[in-house]
């Protein structure tokens, strides 16, 4: 089965830039109403996923207490310094449904590359779920 048919085109995507400030990240991050977002350089490769907990962490580490968050260190601060590494991994366009359903057992989508590593979109656990029950394999 090819995952293409899944796919949330990156256009359609809320995603962030690896070198916006953390503020920007937040910003964008509270507009979309999601927890996580993909992560992406200047050249569209897939870098990552910051989610709302990358952020509060990254903050209070640096401020030991929140009335102590300095708008400075929000604007010198890219998105890309609070990655975890290897947190949610992407996956080919060629991937197995059923490796798919593994990875969505622990988030909320799954991140899909090209080739070259070119974020190309997501596909969302709902998606997964729903093409497995339609066929009777998650009863």
């Amino acid at each position: 089965m090819n995952i293409a048919s899944f796919i949330l085109p990156k256009a359609e995507v809320t995603y962030l830039r690896d070198s916006m400030t953390l503020r920007q990240g937040l910003e964008k991050l509270r507009r979309s109403g999601f927890t996580a977002v993909p992560v992406i350089d200047v050249e569209d490769r897939f870098v990552g996923v910051a989610s709302e907990g990358d952020f509060l962490w990254n903050i209070l580490y640096y401020n030991q207490k929140p009335e102590d968050v300095s708008a400075k260190h929000l604007e010198t601060t890219s998105v890309r310094s609070i990655l975890q590494g290897g947190k949610m991994k992407p996956v080919l366009i060629d991937t197995a449904m059923e490796t798919l359903l593994e990875q969505a057992t622990s988030q909320n989508f799954v991140p899909v590359i090209d080739d070259r590593s070119v974020f190309i979109g997501i596909i969302r656990r709902s998606e997964i779920i729903k093409f497995f029950a339609e066929r009777g394999k998650l009863l």
